[in-house]
């Protein structure tokens, strides 16, 4: 599993927004069907063919955003959200298998986190991003996507 830290710069996003607890996870496919069917309505949209899902964990609850990146955050969707994440460090990695083994991808790349002494961001966005030359193999279940750990740097 290859792993680095990069420093991505911010992004404008446009999309859908779920809430629940870890056990109802598996409601997240739905919602890039939903937000597929809805990306003609998203206006401003980047060239990038890709679909950024920022997240949030919690200890007992999860918020999955599926997005598209824009140029502006403007015009929002009735049922959209909209908003910028910032410039940030993140440690990354590429998942590739299953939807039952991306809880294993994660482990590891907390493990390398550990093992490396980067701290996790808990106050920032994950990310994870899919890109279009990958779509047919996600649909198919065989998953590859990036994900994007946020990480403290400390400046000296």
């Amino acid at each position: 599993m290859g792993v680095k830290v990069v420093e991505k710069e911010e992004i404008k996003v446009v999309g859908i927004s779920w809430n629940g607890t870890y056990g109802e996870m598996d409601k997240i496919p739905g919602l890039f069907q939903t937000l597929e069917q809805r990306l003609d309505e998203v206006s401003f949209q980047a060239k990038e063919p890709v679909l950024i899902a920022p997240f949030h964990g919690r200890e007992s609850e999860f918020t999955y955003y599926v997005t598209t990146p824009v140029e502006e955050v403007k015009e929002i969707p009735e049922g959209m959200v909209g908003f910028t994440i910032p410039s940030k460090y993140y440690v990354c990695t590429t998942h590739k298998g299953s939807f039952k083994e991306v809880e294993n991808t994660y482990s590891k790349l907390f493990a390398w986190m550990e093992e490396y002494g980067y701290e996790q961001d808990h106050q920032a966005l994950g990310l994870e991003i899919y890109k279009e030359e990958h779509k047919q193999q996600n649909i198919a279940g065989d998953l590859q996507f990036d994900i994007y750990l946020p990480v403290k740097v400390y400046k000296n």
